[in-house]
């Protein structure tokens, strides 16, 4: 297989990079929205205060004036005034009684004389009906300019206008303030934002640069390498599991060690027997032809006893290599129904009796050839390393779209502490017992990596009171839906 060659790390690509982007980007909205949308907020709050103020008291005024006129004409310009005087204005607000024609009957602050005086709205109040009043204001060189106009009635006709001016610069200060406050504080904020990711991307990167030091390390082949990251974050966990994953490392390394040795030792120890009992044969030319016959028939054994375990490492090499035959659709019930009728005479010679609830439309995606070999190896287990006159019980179902393939025995079991290894090659609970029940401790590792090849799931319980439980678990397939896809 050919190993995939390091990526070259560039600028924009870098996680460094992204990060500090995306933080900046963060950083850049969130002041905008408070430059922006904060002071907007106060400025049209302000505009609302100054609307009801400025409106209420030229409402007062036209309210007053009513009482009092029924027509307003020249002459009424003193009276105009004593009535205004008597009012609570405020003394920032300029005013502006106008008759009819829009000619001004009290102007003591010479505000219709001024240019930008809206006569035009004037005209328009005095065109409209009763209860037509015109406000607008602005905020305009650190100041807020605030006219109302309400206009005046009397016997059911509007006689003329009230027009209130403010121009308030103490509101304009305070929110020129407000804003050189804002931005002041936004300068801050970038200059903080600015070491704060020049920290975290110090801390952060460095530990990751450890982390991928370390893992160029392994890859070179120094499986005892460790981290020993420090921390309580999600880095601190990375590190954790690269630890973890070297210890595994060495694990398997070990465990392939081990498994040469074992296999080594697991073919030596039938060649060693065959070679043994030959030379006995050649060396003793006055032996008897029952005991040749009886030399010969070991030999046998052992020789059968090899190929057994040639095989099974020959199974295990091709499920290591990902080398299988195409897989098709197979009917669980019929390769269970095939594996039990093979080893019923097994079974009969041990005293056992072979139990089944088999039910119909189980199928998966496999190869004949592997579901027999998964089926096979867990009811001759079962049937094995059975008690005399015990059980096997074998159930097949379908359960939330999978298939399920239950076998439990009434044997020997295995002790809880030793349930995890059983599927591990080589590995045997007894060793004088697998020997003399013709075991060579890698049926169940076969049929592990067999089912996990085929994307299934196997695990094993011990049963209370003796015994063993072991289940085998696919995706249900269904042969309709595939077939029209």
């Amino acid at each position: 297989m050919k190993i995939p060659s390091v990526r070259k790390l560039r600028f924009f690509s870098s996680i460094r990079t992204k990060f500090a982007l995306t933080y900046f980007a963060v950083v850049a909205i969130v002041l905008v929205l408070i430059n922006t949308y904060f002071l907007t907020e106060s400025r049209n709050i302000i505009f609302s205060l100054k609307q009801q103020l400025v409106q209420s008291q030229a409402a007062l005024i036209a309210s007053r004036l009513e009482e009092t006129f029924e027509t307003l004409v020249a002459e009424d310009d003193e009276l105009i005034a004593t009535v205004v005087s008597q009012l609570e204005v405020a003394g920032s607000m300029q005013i502006v009684i106008t008759d009819t024609e829009g000619e001004p009957l009290y102007d003591p602050s010479g505000r219709a004389e001024h240019e930008d005086f809206p006569e035009h709205f004037i005209i328009t109040a005095l065109s409209g009906t009763t209860g037509h009043d015109i406000f607008f204001t602005r905020f305009r060189d650190g100041a807020f300019s605030s006219e109302a106009l309400a206009p005046i009635t009397g016997q059911g006709n509007i006689i003329g206008v009230v027009y209130v001016y403010e121009h308030d610069t103490d509101q304009g200060s305070m929110l020129l303030v407000m804003q050189d406050t804002i931005r002041n504080i936004s300068v801050i904020v970038i200059i903080f934002s600015v070491a704060a990711i020049t920290l975290i991307l110090w801390s952060v990167m460095g530990r990751v640069n450890s982390i991928i030091s370390a893992i160029e390390s392994v890859r070179e082949g120094e499986y005892s390498y460790l981290i020993n990251m420090r921390g309580n974050d999600e880095l601190a966990m990375l590190g954790d599991e690269f630890d973890s994953l070297t210890g595994r490392l060495r694990e398997t390394d070990e465990v392939r060690r081990r498994f040469v040795s074992d296999a080594s030792h697991e073919l030596k120890t039938p060649l060693a027997s065959i070679r043994l009992l030959a030379d006995s044969i050649l060396q003793n030319k006055d032996i008897e032809r029952e005991t040749i016959y009886e030399f010969i028939s070991d030999i046998s054994l052992e020789a059968d006893r090899l190929e057994r375990t040639t095989g099974k490492l020959m199974t295990l090499t091709r499920l290591d290599s990902h080398l299988d035959d195409e897989k098709t659709s197979v009917d669980m019930k019929a390769a269970v129904d095939s594996t039990l009728r093979m080893l019923r005479p097994l079974a009969s010679t041990k005293g056992l009796i072979l139990r089944s609830a088999l039910s119909e439309g189980c199928y998966i995606y496999a190869t004949e050839d592997s579901v027999h070999h998964i089926i096979f190896n867990l009811i001759e287990n079962a049937i094995k390393y059975n008690q005399p006159d015990g059980s096997v019980y074998v159930r097949l179902e379908t359960i939330d779209k999978t298939v399920v393939l239950t076998i439990k025995d009434r044997g020997v079991g295995v002790p809880e502490e030793d349930v995890p290894y059983i599927f591990d090659r080589f590995y045997r609970v007894d060793k004088a017992r697998s020997r003399e029940a013709g075991g060579s401790g890698l049926g169940l590792a076969i049929v592990k990596d067999t089912v996990l090849e085929l994307g299934g799931n196997v695990k094993a319980e011990s049963r209370k009171g003796g015994g063993m439980s072991f289940y085998v678990i696919f995706d249900l397939y269904d042969k309709d839906i595939n077939i029209n896809n």
